[in-house]
Order: C-alpha cells, then sequence, then structure tokens
C-alpha cells in the first residue's frame, strides 16, 4: 500500500480521549517520505465535512465531497491502523497544508 506524503488514506482512530476526531475516517499523511518508508509509524491530519473556516483547516474536494483538512487535530499513528490508501492531494492543496502548517507550527 502506498503510504507517501500527501496521500489520502482510510484510517481507524479510535480509541481516542475527550475532543479527538475518532472513528474510521479519511486522513492526509503529512509526515515526510524518509520517514513514512523507513518507520512503522506516520504522522497524518484527519479530515472532516463537518467543519467551519477555522485558520487551521484546509477545505479540499475528495470522493465527491467537500471536505476539510483539521491540522489542529495532527497526530502519529501505526501503519497498522491504515485500511485504505486514495489518491493524493491536488498541487494546490498540498501548497495550501503546508502553508497553514508553517504559519501554525514553524512562524
Amino acid at each position: 500500500m502506498e503510504l507517501d506524503q500527501y496521500r489520502i488514506i482510510m484510517v481507524n482512530l479510535d480509541p481516542t480521549i475527550g475532543s479527538e476526531i475518532r472513528k474510521i475516517r479519511p486522513c492526509v499523511i503529512i509526515s515526510p517520505n524518509e520517514l513514512n518508508f523507513n518507520i512503522k509509524t506516520i504522522t497524518v491530519a484527519p479530515m472532516t465535512t463537518k467543519s467551519h473556516a477555522y485558520p487551521t483547516r484546509v477545505q479540499v474536494h475528495h470522493n465527491k465531497q467537500n471536505g476539510w483538512i483539521v491540522l489542529d487535530q495532527i497526530r502519529t499513528i501505526d501503519k497498522q491502523r491504515v485500511i485504505k490508501s486514495y489518491g493524493k492531494l491536488s498541487v494546490k492543496e498540498t501548497e495550501e497544508v503546508k502553508r497553514v502548517i508553517r504559519e501554525t507550527f514553524v512562524e
């Protein structure tokens, strides 16, 4: 299964605690390929169809639905949680994800 950066995958996020995004849902891999291909974990940002335009969320169109990448809920998971692999983000969506990550976590 392809688990490269900016790929959309279906992940079982349970168990969770409190306000963490839960259940089986699509996520975007944000960890770099050097890690993705060499260790047993990946870092992902969950996706949801129910959100608002928060500064830490990126709107995307995936699987004939509009949704949001929730960059304020990034987490590292074991690859065993991955159920299925889908396509990748568009170039425009990828650039927006990078911008929001830089703005939120770097600057």
